[in-house]
């Protein structure tokens, strides 16, 4: 007897349909699985034989070959478990085709027959939810929360394979519910108040997370680089419903979610240690799994000492960071993760650190220094748009933290640069930031006065700015425009974007924004 059940399976952050047939035929008692399965689902029929048995049904001395559909796809985790049993039962006569045919069934099973959770529920939930009709998708009660996000797909959560078989007989399948969510308590937000001085870093970090430019500071240890960073996410505009959506589906594939409550509920603030690998920072694997650049995605990636970071894998940021996503390809498959991430390095100026420090000298020879910068690549520097010098700080100054403006102000201006640049890209088709949008749209909106376009011009004759750099100076003086309400962009906006291009001392703390 043959059966049929519906089921999904991930790739990349996206489910795909995945039909199990298995065929129950006489001959000598074994079990073959075809559909390119991985080492995980092959060594589900251990597993499901186990949990057949122990949930009190029999498993026939038959032939059973078990088929994944599409053949051509390579089948990794350990998702198929509850369709092959399910499978099994249909085949054998021990349940009904007709009660299946409406499910779609996901879930690692235990020995005892218990339903596991798995990774990847909200992507199978949103696929579910795609194909539209009548269709229950049954998964593991662990799972039941993430899968709700998507809102409009109706849900079924057995504890077990038996509760599930007997609800399925008689016809009688309840529906889940997440669990009430008890609103978390509020963590302790850090502000930039606490942060004494460094005007200029401030400012440069509110632009960044106005128009999502990719910032580096340069500076002496202790001078509040790693401070005015983890304060970043503190002036972000608050995650879109769509965009928490994405960022969950793609912590779901890793396995990070936390356990009951997977809600993404604020933007992601990943700080991957200085040893990572590539396949670390990229994603990788077999199956590939998204790595810190994806869990980054809508966020940001904050990478402290970033010249201690090996130099291929910095230089891995370099295409990501253009076009928003990696990437990796395989033999047999190429899976793409989305990657729009706000790059945010710090880094020392020197091998010792105490250069531009007016209290330590620096002991440096100038060719160690100039070895030291050169672990950033030309190419990477100019994929930044902002370069910014944190002077150490002097210890009279530590008299003023917690004196400053708050992170709630700042961000109140970085929402309305944002809705000034939502407003005007979403007339071209397109919701975005200054820092992503096309060359040929940035032209459209860039608006420069007489004076600000011949300084622009001047400027990148005399720098030499290559065609990126030109066109970075340009979009963060939009940023700062549209930070001043303003729709024509100034000679006094582009100065001082020309200011976090062209600046990579790092001087004694002062401001370089040009008076007006």
């Amino acid at each position: 007897m043959l059966a049929a059940i519906e089921s999904a399976a991930v790739l990349g952050i996206e489910a795909y349909d995945v039909i199990v047939e298995v065929d129950a035929a006489q001959g000598l008692p074994q079990w073959t699985i075809v559909g390119l399965p991985a080492g995980a689902v092959k060594e589900s029929r251990e597993r499901v034989g186990a949990a057949l048995v122990n949930s009190g049904f029999a498993v026939p001395p038959k032939r059973f070959t078990i088929n994944l559909a599409p053949a051509d796809r390579r089948k990794d985790g350990t998702a198929f478990d509850l369709p092959i049993a399910l499978g099994i039962l249909v085949a054998t006569g021990q349940l009904r085709v007709e009660a299946v045919e409406k499910i779609v069934a996901v879930g690692e099973l235990g020995l005892d027959g218990t339903l596991r959770a798995m990774r990847g529920a909200l992507p199978v939930s949103r696929r579910v939810s795609q194909r539209g009709g009548d269709r229950t998708l049954v998964l593991p009660p662990a799972n039941v929360a993430e899968a709700a996000l998507v809102g409009r797909t109706a849900l079924a959560a057995p504890a077990s394979l038996r509760d599930l078989v007997m609800a399925l007989r008689r016809a009688e399948l309840t529906r889940a519910e997440p669990a009430v969510q008890v609103a978390a308590p509020a963590r302790e937000s850090l502000d930039f108040a606490d942060v004494a001085g460094q005007g200029t870093a401030k400012r440069a970090l509110e632009i960044a997370a106005a128009g999502g430019h990719n910032v580096i500071m340069v500076g002496p240890p202790g001078a509040g680089k790693t401070m005015l960073a983890r304060r970043l996410p503190g002036i972000l505009p608050p995650i879109t419903e769509s965009e928490a959506l994405d960022v969950t589906a793609i912590h779901s594939v890793a396995g990070v979610l936390a356990p009951g409550d997977p809600r993404i509920v604020a933007r992601p603030f990943r700080a991957p240690h200085h040893t990572i690998s590539d396949a670390g920072l990229i994603g990788g694997g077999n199956p590939p799994r998204p790595g810190e650049m994806s869990l980054a995605h809508h966020g940001i990636l904050f990478l402290d000492e970033l010249l201690e970071f090996r130099r291929h894998v910095v230089e891995s940021l370099r295409q990501p960071m253009e076009d928003g996503r990696v990437v990796i390809a395989r033999a047999a498959v190429a899976v793409t993760f989305p990657a729009r991430f706000t790059l945010v390095g710090a880094m020392n100026p020197c091998p010792c650190g105490n250069a531009g420090d007016g209290a330590r000298a620096c002991t440096c020879a100038a060719a160690d220094i100039a070895k030291y910068r050169a672990r950033l690549s030309g190419p990477m520097r100019d994929r930044v748009d902002m370069h910014v010098p944190v002077g150490a700080l002097a210890l009279t100054s530590l008299a003023s933290a917690g004196t400053g403006e708050r992170s709630e102000c700042i961000r109140e201006r970085v929402e309305r640069a944002r809705e000034r640049q939502q407003a005007r890209f979403r007339e071209s088709g397109d919701s975005t930031v200054n820092a992503h949008v096309s060359p040929r749209q940035l032209h459209a909106c860039a608006a420069l006065s007489a004076e600000a376009r011949a300084l622009l011009t001047t400027a990148a004759e005399r720098l030499g700015l290559t065609a990126r750099g030109y066109h970075r100076v340009l979009r963060v003086a939009r940023t700062i425009s549209d930070l001043d309400g303003g729709l024509e962009i100034g000679q006094p906006h582009v100065a001082e974007a020309l200011c976090y291009r062209t600046n990579t001392e790092v001087p004694a703390e002062r401001s370089l924004i040009p008076a007006k």
